[in-house]
């Protein structure tokens, strides 16, 4: 049996669902972020129990289909702009049609429908986030950061980096308090 948890976007996110899983006694493959596969039939009381659970660590069970596809694909989203070294060569679209194997008009529509923004300003709202923790380490200059998020330029980053957060790259480095959001806060 599959269920879909919500917010379930981080190693921290994997290893809470992991935890109330065993507490319930339940085996389980986590197969992707926001996705778990139990191995045996869950009984209803086992399905509020780890609800609860998952509650008070900010996640859900989602059961509605469309929550489901919007939520895989911000988790595809995620994963491919936070958790890799390096973003796919081809263009987002077809990566995110080709992952989720679904028709890319499709899915823009709906998850323009659901959230109100459209998927390519919530992927650069992500890659800005990026960019914003890339600089705050200070291991990677702007052009190293710009070839390595895909931009076809450093002025193209510090456009579209002026935009989202209405400061250059060069004065959000100058900033003592870099305020950053959490990946669970993007796009919200």
């Amino acid at each position: 049996m599959k269920l879909f948890i919500k917010y379930m976007i981080s190693n921290r996110c994997k290893l809470a669902v992991k935890e109330e899983l065993t507490k319930l006694g339940l085996h389980f493959v986590v197969a992707d972020l926001g996705e778990v596969e139990i191995m045996e039939e869950i009984t209803t009381e086992q399905l509020r129990l780890l609800q609860l659970g998952l509650n008070s660590s900010g996640l859900e069970l989602m059961d509605d289909k469309k929550a489901i596809l919007i939520e895989k694909i911000k988790n595809v989203i995620t994963e491919m702009i936070h958790h890799t070294d390096e973003l796919p060569k081809v263009n987002f679209s077809d990566y995110i049609s080709e992952k989720l194997d679904y028709d890319y008009t499709y899915l823009s529509n709906l998850f323009t429908e659901v959230k109100g923004i459209n998927i390519r300003q919530f992927i650069i709202v992500h890659k800005i986030e990026r960019v914003k923790e890339l600089l705050f380490y200070e291991e990677l200059n702007l052009t190293e950061i710009s070839f390595k998020m895909h931009y076809s330029s450093v002025a193209h980053l510090s456009n579209q980096f002026k935009k989202v957060t209405g400061l250059t790259p060069s004065a959000y480095k100058k900033l003592k308090d870099k305020s950053r959001n959490t990946i669970e806060e993007i796009g919200k």
